[in-house]
Order: structure tokens, then C-alpha cells, then sequence
């Protein structure tokens, strides 16, 4: 990302990550399963022919109290007749209507898909058994604004197992963070165009990622379902159902970034591969990924928007209020990702890479497996918008070089062996930690290659890095086997590729 930055150093005000949605899910565990549901209908004396008459008094319990609960606040309770009603539009412009500044908006209900238990009847031992059946059931939206986390809501499923999920914006939370600071900022939709101090908003932002989530997610469940507590059911367990977790740059010239952001999005599409999507994620590029990764690129009112899918998990780049360049990572199955904590090898608690979890002890991992994704693809665009001319870089490399009494051959830039091996160099991956020679190594030659003469390609590989290396393309990180790309190399390597990709009638028509 430092490449990015210092790129276009003259034109930014400032850069600002931290979580933008986050979708927050409660699990009722003991009752979340068949086996369990039976214990808890066990310990209340409910046959399973009562079945359904005690979940639906459950049920209308919670819409009475739901009813109630608005009334008693002086807020409106609707009923939205369709599930594909956007909620949140309704809630916004019930708070514009009623000009709310602080607490509940309304409460709105609907009839939606759930997971849930159904009665079955036994065919061989003719008997009633409790299944997971998938049902429709209806859905309790509380709308409003938090003292401390501002817009918000709480959805509440109104039959067993009662999940609940809690959506926050942490950049509702930090502008409010910013308000009981003093700090002045405009903030424009759901994004800050300006901020006094970005250094002390970042501190801010960071310090809110190590809050008691269970403890704060607990008082919300506690205020909006009461049945936990009447039924004697242990509480919630709290996942993140889905996180966004947004880097912002903020430029001083909306001219400056509309015409930077064209370059941007075209690269992003005519250049990123689906091995580049897989390392900004951290994902693996070898025969192990049996998964599918995908691009996009839409027209949305606000801007275009730049998508890549990588299965569930996704980043994104786009420009908000015309003046902010915004790269998000959306995780929504984290045990695509590694996490490394205690586990258990044969018996023996250890340490070892496993699944990251969706519990929110593991949000501190969720973090960085986003902001490096937001790094590694921040600095693979360092080298769109590029003002500097090629013709005194690539008349240098097209000459052979003398070091230490050596001479090093004239780099032949369209070659397709000089093509393949910038190819590989520019991996996201690569761009962010550096390479090794087996890296490279591992590109350049396929497996009956290495089988055949392995020496041989070592040799080579190491002849290719030093020839990179007189040339000024790369250099070697001291006391390591790890070598990193110059500001040079990235710069001609990336007009390489691009000018041996593009079709040529356009290169006519520059010409012209």
C-alpha cells in the first residue's frame, strides 16, 4: 500500500480502514439441534403431540411483545407484506419522517425463510419424531439509533431455536467515537470525506476491535427477546455471520480520482488473474484450490463498482462521493482462512494453523486477513496512473549491464520467456512479502520439467534473479533468501505486459 500512497502522495488527504458492516448472529447451541431441542421439550413436560401448540404460544409471545414494546416507545409497528422490501429503506425514512436522533425508529415484521423443527410421523415405528425442517416463519426487525453505535438493527426470528443477529456499521460507531472526541470530520453517505485528524481516527478505530462483543451483544438479545430468560435457556453464542472491512483513501481532487479510477478499474479487470484474486485473499494458486474465482464490474448509481469472487469471499474496489477510493474484503465463510491457536495433534494440546472460526474470538484474525487483502491489492494498482516517460527506463534495460566485472544480457521486454517471468514477479503475493527462488522456480518450469533436470532449473532460476538483479528490478532483503521488486521493476515489467496485451488498433489510434 506504501506504493500506492507515495504514487499518488500530492493528491491524498488522508486513508482510513476499519469495519464497515458487520452482521453479528446469536446461536440458542442447546436447543439448536434435534437432540437437544427433545432435551429442552423434556425438562418444559411437552409432549411431541403438544408440539405445535407450544411453539406457537412461544411465538405469539414474542409478537405480542414486540407490539408492545413499540407502543411503549411511541414508534410504529408494520407489518412488511413482501420479504424482498428492503427494511432498512422503510426504517430511513420513517426516522427522516419522524426526524429520530436517538433511539428506537420502529419495528417492523415478515413472514421469511428459517431454519426451524417440524412433527413427523414414523412410518416403521409408527411413532411422532422431532425433525430440522425448513420453514416460514415471521421475522422481527427493531430498528434504531444506538447511543454508541448509531443506525443499527436487531432481527429476531419469532420460532425455535430463536436465532437473532445484530447488523452494526463501525462507521456510524467511529463517527460517533469522533463526536465525543471533539474531532471535526464530514461525513457523506457511509463514508468520511474529511477528517482532522486520520491518525487519531485510525487509533480510534483500531481501539473498537477489542471490545467485550459477547458482553455488548448480550444486552441487546436480553432487551429484545425474553423468552431466553423465561424458558431457563443458556444464552447466546455469538458468530460473525459476515464482516466488510473497508480501506478508504480519501484524494483532495475529485477530477484527479475520476480519472484515476477509470485506469484503476481497467486494469482490475484486463490485468488481475485468477492466480492474482487468489493470493490478495491469501488463498493457495497450486492443484489443492478446487474452488472457482470470479470478476466483475458494474454500473451502480453511486459509481462503478469492481468486484472478485473467490467461492464465498470476496474484495471489492469502488469510489464513493467522488472522492474516496474504497477497498473492501467481505468474508463470509472464514475457514477458507487460517488462524494460528491452541489445538489438539494426537492427543497433545499444541499450536498449528486450523480453520479460523466464526466465533468473535477470532476477529483480531478476521482483521488481518482483510487489511493485508486491502495492502496486497492496493499494491498491485501502484503501477496504473504512472505519469513518468518509459523511453529513459527501457532504453537503459534494452543494453547489457557491467557489475562487479560481469556483463549482464540486454532484457528482451516482449519476449514470451521475459513475459512469463514478469508474470510470475508480479503476483500479489510477491508484490507484499518478497520471493524466493523456489517461488519463481515453481512458476517457470512445471512438474515433468523439475522431474527431468531439477538442477537445471535451479540454475536457471538463479541466473534469471541475478540478470533481475543487475538490471535493478529487484533487490535482496538482508540476512534473507527473500528478494523484493523495485519501484523500477514493477514500473516496466507492469508496461511490459500491458503493451504486449493490448490489441493493436488501439495502438494505432494512440499513434495517430
Amino acid at each position: 500500500m506504501e506504493r500506492f500512497l507515495a504514487r499518488h502522495q500530492d493528491h491524498i488527504a488522508g486513508i482510513l480502514s476499519g469495519f464497515d458492516r458487520v452482521l453479528f448472529r446469536g446461536t440458542l447451541r442447546s436447543i439448536s439441534y434435534v437432540e437437544g431441542m427433545s432435551i429442552f421439550l423434556a425438562s418444559q413436560k411437552v409432549l411431541l403431540k403438544d408440539f405445535g401448540a407450544f411453539v406457537q404460544n412461544q411465538s405469539d409471545r414474542l409478537k405480542v411483545y414486540a407490539k408492545a414494546f413499540a407502543e411503549s416507545h411511541d414508534r410504529p409497528y408494520q407489518y412488511i407484506i413482501s420479504s424482498s422490501v428492503s427494511k432498512e429503506a422503510v426504517a430511513k425514512t420513517i426516522m427522516q419522517r419522524d426526524n429520530i436522533s436517538e433511539g428506537l425508529i420502529c419495528v417492523l415484521s415478515c413472514v421469511e425463510p428459517c431454519q426451524s423443527y417440524a412433527i413427523r410421523k414414523d412410518r416403521e415405528s409408527k411413532k411422532l419424531q422431532l425433525i430440522s425442517a425448513t420453514r416460514k416463519c415471521l421475522h422481527f426487525y427493531f430498528y434504531f439509533i444506538d447511543r454508541d453505535f448509531g443506525f443499527m438493527h436487531v432481527r429476531l426470528q419469532s420460532w425455535f431455536p430463536f436465532p437473532i443477529q445484530v447488523c452494526i456499521n463501525g462507521r456510524e460507531w467511529l463517527a460517533r467515537e469522533m463526536d465525543k472526541a471533539g474531532m471535526d470530520y464530514t461525513r457523506e453517505g457511509n463514508c468520511f470525506t474529511h477528517i482532522a485528524d486520520f491518525q487519531k481516527a485510525q487509533e480510534m478505530a483500531d481501539a473498537g476491535l477489542k471490545k467485550n462483543w459477547p458482553k455488548l451483544l448480550d444486552q441487546f438479545s436480553q432487551r429484545y427477546n425474553p423468552l431466553v430468560a423465561d424458558l431457563d435457556i443458556k444464552g447466546y453464542y455469538w458468530t460473525i455471520r459476515a464482516s466488510e472491512y473497508a480501506t478508504d483513501i480519501i484524494f483532495k481532487d475529485e477530477i484527479y480520482l475520476n480519472e484515476l479510477y477509470r485506469k484503476l478499474t481497467h486494469h482490475a479487470i484486463e490485468q488481475f488473474s485468477c492466480k492474482d484474486i487468489l493470493r490478495f485473499l491469501g488463498r493457495r494458486t497450486d492443484g489443492r484450490f478446487r474452488g472457482e474465482a470470479t470478476s466483475n464490474i458494474r454500473k451502480r448509481p453511486e459509481g462503478i463498482r469492481v468486484r472478485h469472487w473467490v467461492e464465498e469471499n470476496s474484495i471489492k474496489m469502488y469510489d464513493k462521493q467522488g472522492c474516496v477510493l474504497r477497498i473492501e474484503t467481505t468474508i463470509n465463510n472464514p475457514r477458507r482462512f487460517k488462524v494460528f491457536r491452541k489445538a489438539f495433534r494426537k492427543g497433545e494440546e499444541t499450536k498449528a494453523w486450523i480453520p479460523m472460526r466464526k466465533g468473535v474470538a477470532d476477529t483480531w484474525r478476521r482483521v488481518e486477513v482483510s487489511r493485508n487483502a486491502n495492502i496486497r491489492y492496493l499494491d498491485a494498482l501502484a503501477v496504473v496512473g504512472d505519469q513518468y516517460p518509459l523511453q529513459p527506463c527501457l532504453d537503459a534495460v534494452s543494453k547489457p549491464v557491467y557489475k562487479q566485472n560481469r556483463r549482464y544480457r540486454a532484457l528482451r521486454l516482449l519476449s514470451p520467456e521475459e513475459v512469463k517471468l514478469f508474470q510470475s514477479l508480479l503476483h500479489g503475493e510477491f508484490l507484499v512479502h518478497g520471493f524466493r527462488n523456489a517461488d519463481i522456480r515453481k512458476q517457470l518450469f512445471s512438474n515433468a520439467d523439475m522431474d527431468e533436470g531439477k538442477n537445471r532449473c535451479i540454475a536457471k532460476t538463479t541466473r534469471l534473479i541475478a540478470l533481475l538483479k543487475a538490471h535493478k528490478f529487484i533487490r535482496k532483503v538482508p540476512k534473507s533468501r527473500l528478494y523484493r521488486i523495485t519501484p523500477k521493476g514493477q514500473q516496466i515489467m507492469s508496461a511490459s505486459l500491458i503493451f504486449r496485451n493490448t490489441n493493436i488498433a488501439l495502438l494505432e489510434k494512440a499513434v495517430a
